[in-house]
């Protein structure tokens, strides 16, 4: 019997460190992204992709998350009193997004630690996970893309783009065959290789759909690379023993707003797209002499 996907967790907890000093005290998913958190693009995206229940899996110092998607009611009544309604709305509609629960991963693990936070809140469905710092400018949303491929095919689902070159061995990497276009059936995966050692140019980026059988997967995984355990050796344990892995290439662009450069690039694209902000900011774009 397939199973809708109605939940989504979102690993919350890392240090941030490429971010650093700015996520010191301050949440890397707080980073805002012209004038949304990072985290709220992800929450979105879920909603939009027919998630019901969000569990944000934070840590020491993340308590802004929390507060982001509660109801400010000093502020609101501030802004009505004001008559500042646009704003009031933008306010109150965060914290009507779905239903968010929150726990705490208490050591930074691993991805697949993080995940495996969230065993209990699955209750034995199958759900989606969603790493802020991916974002994923998308026609139609990047994880409805993704639970799409789920329903045909009942199978754990990965998303996947290519990457050139060395950079490669920042990522999971995948072997794969193109079953449709832009859909994969998974022959192995490995964490992190060296350029020499990747099984192809296709790259593990941060969304997935799994399966309940994940927790005892990660329950079995020894720590892998940079002594965490790792969502990727967990899922090639899986696939060793015969579970069927599907990968989709998301139809949108992808931006890395973990790292600096990515941030800044994403920054620039999104701003250029607003229509309150996107011809001023051209403009000033042009004016800049960069020689």
């Amino acid at each position: 019997m397939k199973q809708k996907i109605r939940k989504a967790v979102f690993p919350a907890a890392g240090l941030g460190t490429r971010f650093l000093p700015a996520t010191k005290a301050s949440p890397k998913e707080m980073l805002p992204l012209v004038d949304k958190p990072l985290i709220q693009y992800s929450v979105e995206e879920a909603v939009a992709s027919g998630i019901e229940s969000v569990l944000i899996v934070t840590g020491r110092e993340k308590g802004a998350i929390e507060n982001h998607f509660d109801i400010s009611y000093e502020l609101e009544q501030l802004l009505q009193e004001k008559g500042k309604t646009e704003f009031f709305s933008q306010v109150r509609a965060i914290s009507e997004l779905c239903r968010i629960s929150y726990t705490r991963q208490r050591q930074a693990l691993g991805l697949g630690h993080a995940i495996y936070q969230a065993k209990d809140f699955a209750e034995n469905e199958p759900f989606a996970v969603l790493l802020a710092d991916d974002v994923v400018d998308a026609e139609k949303p990047a994880l409805l893309q993704m639970v799409e491929v789920f329903e045909k095919y009942n199978a754990p689902v990965i998303a996947t783009m290519q990457v050139e070159g060395e950079a490669i061995s920042r990522f999971g990497v995948i072997d794969a065959e193109e079953v449709e276009p832009n859909i994969f059936k998974i022959k192995d995966m490995v964490e992190k290789p060296k350029f020499a050692d990747a099984p192809s140019d296709l790259a593990i980026i941060g969304r997935y759909i799994l399966t309940p059988d994940v927790f005892d997967a990660i329950e079995r995984t020894p720590k892998g690379a940079g002594g965490e355990i790792q969502i990727t050796d967990a899922m090639r344990l899986m696939l060793n023993e015969g579970k069927p892995f599907y990968a989709v290439k998301l139809q949108g662009n992808r931006h890395d707003a973990g790292d600096k450069l990515g941030f800044l690039i994403a920054t620039v694209e999104f701003a250029l797209k607003r229509e309150d902000l996107g011809g001023e900011f051209k403009k000033y774009l042009k004016s800049l002499d960069l020689s």
